[in-house]
């Protein structure tokens, strides 16, 4: 069935499955359940046709969460993650290579869920299916003579406004300490408790300690739990303290960079790591929900071997699988279909 024009049933079967597998697997699958020939360049087709069409939705369809829906605390998280692109769409862009080039391009994400649940130890809990995405590789940079905002930053504040996080009655912002991502925060949610996800804090000293004592040193694993403790406990000073001791005695200039580096990172972001005052509000420390929507929206799906994408092939997928992972694809199904009836 290639070059054929697919029933709106099939197209719905095809971007159900290209959501969540390769092509080629999407094909095998509307072969093997449904019985339909669709080869794998009809599903790539279709499915990023689809995608189109979702993202474009997404943009006008901003229709903000009932009042009931916005009563509880809503956490809004931002990240980004890098996914393996086409050589033509990273010609003489600059990268982490050793050449200096790169092979990615970073999809940048929010995501946005509710924690009202506690486990067994009082630690906030996400619940269940209060998780909704959005997604693409687009700029969140943004400087003060833009006339407009950047393009990320309008995804976040639509995304923002259909889970009615300006109605919620406490709502903050994590990320990984990324400056566009409290730019971003700043400027839309100023009320938002701002919060650097602990998990990224505990990474930075950990990988401060790999660059004083070793990789495998059992004294640097020491040195980072005893500062991971510090962290949760609230002491950023004895951990500057820490730090600036080995600064002093490090004779390895890059070394020094690096230490002075998480010195700027911690100190910098004193306010966002106040962690046991943000457990005693019973707020979430940590973006495990990000973290997890990242290999579940991004990761399973547009960085698997062999893949190479390019932006406009990457963004329709990201926009589909989105929609489908947020519990959004039936809506937009069903605005799809009566916009044809009507037409």
């Amino acid at each position: 069935m290639d070059g054929v024009s697919l029933s709106p049933a099939v197209t719905r079967m095809l971007g159900t499955a290209a959501a969540r597998v390769s092509f080629a697997e999407g094909s095998a699958l509307l072969g093997a359940l449904a019985g339909l020939p669709v080869n794998a360049k009809q599903v790539e087709r279709t499915a990023e046709a689809l995608g189109r069409e979702i993202a474009a939705d997404e943009q006008q369809q901003v229709v903000p969460a009932e009042e009931a829906e916005s009563a509880p605390p809503l956490y809004l998280g931002m990240d980004g993650t890098g996914v393996p692109m086409r050589k033509e769409e990273v010609e003489g862009r600059p990268g982490t290579q050793a050449d200096g080039s790169a092979k990615t391009r970073e999809v940048k994400r929010c995501t946005v869920w509710s924690a009202e649940g506690r486990d067994k130890d009082g630690v906030p809990v996400r619940d269940e299916g209060s998780v909704s995405y959005s997604a693409a590789i687009e700029s969140a940079a943004m400087r003060d003579t833009d006339a407009t905002c950047s393009a990320f930053a309008r995804r976040v504040e639509r995304e923002a406004r259909r889970r009615g996080v300006d109605r919620a009655n406490r709502r903050a912002v994590l990320g990984d300490g990324a400056p566009w991502i409290w730019n971003i925060a700043g400027e839309y949610f100023p009320a938002a408790i701002q919060i650097v996800d602990r998990f990224h804090a505990k990474a930075h000293l950990s990988g401060v300690a790999k660059v004083i004592y070793g990789a495998t040193s059992d004294l640097g694993a020491a040195w980072a739990k005893a500062r991971h403790d510090e962290l949760d406990a609230g002491q950023l000073h004895k951990i500057v303290a820490a730090l600036a001791t080995h600064s002093r005695s490090c004779p390895d200039a890059s070394k020094r960079d690096e230490i002075r580096k998480c010195i700027g990172y911690v100190w910098g972001n004193r306010r966002r790591m106040r962690y046991p005052a943000f457990r005693a509000q019973g707020l979430c420390t940590s973006t495990a929900v990000v973290e997890a929507g990242c290999k579940v929206a991004i990761g399973t799906r547009l960085k698997r071997a062999g893949m190479h994408w390019t932006v406009r092939g990457a963004n329709a997928i990201i926009a589909l699988r989105c929609s489908k992972l947020s519990g959004r694809f039936e809506d937009f199904w069903e605005r799809r279909a009566q916009s044809r009836v009507a037409s």
